[in-house]
């Protein structure tokens, strides 16, 4: 078991600055994301671990909105420096009025705290009075004017950083000159610490721009679709594009795909855009006879705009006859060529309702279908 356990160990959540390149009134750290506050999911993340104590360096001024950002959690405010190193040092001198083993320096804006990055930081305090989370340089490095630059001993450093509590406030103390280091293991290392590197986390990835925080809001998202259309002589038999030889069709207004119909819905109501009436009205002219592909085509669009995609489509159709089975292959290729994803994140089903209600009597096709919408940069 690590020396240094969470029990005894306390936690600094930096949240003074402004984040001005975030936009918006209200400081970043205490704007919504994934529905809470920013900051909330790093200090929910410490509580979880079972962290003993937790300060939150805040802006002057903004103890009221932290308050309610954090509220129902058990954690002390000080009010942040000029800088982010001053606002560390105000959050170490708070820590010195009681026993304190190790501390965890954390930003608010890297809200993907896990555990298990917790347990590597302490358990490395053992060996090394400090220790950092980092990943793997992965894009190729050009320095200007001098070529391509090694990456094998570059890091991209995270927080929470570790430290044994007396340590690091010694070495803010003996801190010389201004107080604008990168991080923490700056300022260890400039008081002779050693600092060691632990295996970071993707989900730590710092958020720090208005478009970081609106990708970070959408979430997988699920819609579903459900179509019925009559089966009628003289009409052609069109399902999920495709058209099938068969002694009758469906009839309606457009083409009465009743398989392209219900996937539009399907993706409509994922990207809560309506459904396809609202988008096109029976009442309207100009959809009469209109290929079908063109109303599914428009709802993906729409998802698109609102930064989703077509992640997978599961297609249902119900029907006595005709048989769907050997039609499958070329539904599924052309649900794909509309949508724009690959055959493989398409799935087509029939079924039969064993010759009972409205389908069974062979009077019409019935179609249900669920999409299942993805965040799209």
């Amino acid at each position: 078991m690590p020396t240094f356990a969470p029990s005894s160990t306390a936690a600094i959540v930096v949240a003074a600055g402004r984040g001005l390149r975030a936009g918006g009134d209200v400081p970043k750290q205490f704007t919504a994301w994934r529905g809470k506050p920013l900051i909330r999911h790093s200090v929910e993340a410490l509580v979880r671990a079972g962290i003993a104590r937790i300060v939150v360096v805040i802006p002057k001024d903004a103890e009221a909105i932290a308050e309610g950002a954090l509220a129902g959690l058990d954690v002390e405010f000080v009010t942040g420096g000029a800088t982010r190193q001053d606002s560390v040092a105000a959050g170490l001198a708070r820590l010195t009025d009681s026993p304190v083993g190790a501390v965890l320096i954390h930003d608010a804006a890297r809200p993907g705290l896990a555990p298990a990055v917790i347990a590597r930081l302490l358990e490395a305090l053992d060996a090394s009075p400090g220790a950092v989370p980092v990943l793997a340089v992965v894009d190729s490095l050009y320095r200007e004017g001098e070529g391509p630059v090694s990456r094998d001993a570059l890091h991209r450093i995270q927080t929470p950083q570790a430290f044994r509590f007396a340590d690091i406030f010694a070495a803010h103390r003996a801190w010389q000159g201004a107080t604008d280091a990168g991080d923490d293991a700056e300022v260890a290392r400039a008081a002779g610490l050693e600092v060691a590197l632990v295996a970071g986390d993707e989900a730590l990835r710092k958020v720090t721009y208005a478009a970081d925080l609106e990708a970070a809001a959408r979430h997988p998202r699920t819609g579903f679709g459900y179509d019925v259309h009559r089966l009628a002589a003289g009409e052609a038999l069109w399902l999920c594009g495709v058209k099938i030889e068969h002694s009758k069709g469906l009839a309606g207004h457009s083409d009465a795909d009743v398989a392209l119909h219900a996937l539009t819905d399907a993706v409509l109501g994922a990207a809560a855009a309506g459904d396809i009436g609202d988008h096109f009205p029976p009442s309207d002219p100009q959809w009469r006879g209109a290929s079908s592909d063109r109303f599914l085509a428009h709802a993906v669009a729409l998802a698109r705009e609102a930064g989703y995609g077509v992640g997978h489509v599961d297609l249902t159709i119900v029907c006595e006859a005709p048989r769907i089975g050997p039609h499958k292959a070329a539904m599924r290729a052309r649900l794909a060529q509309i949508i724009g994803i690959e055959a493989n994140a398409v799935s087509v089903k029939a079924t039969t309702t064993e010759r009972l209600g409205f389908t069974g009597r062979g009077e019409g096709i019935a179609a249900q279908a669920v999409a299942t919408l993805v965040p799209w940069d």
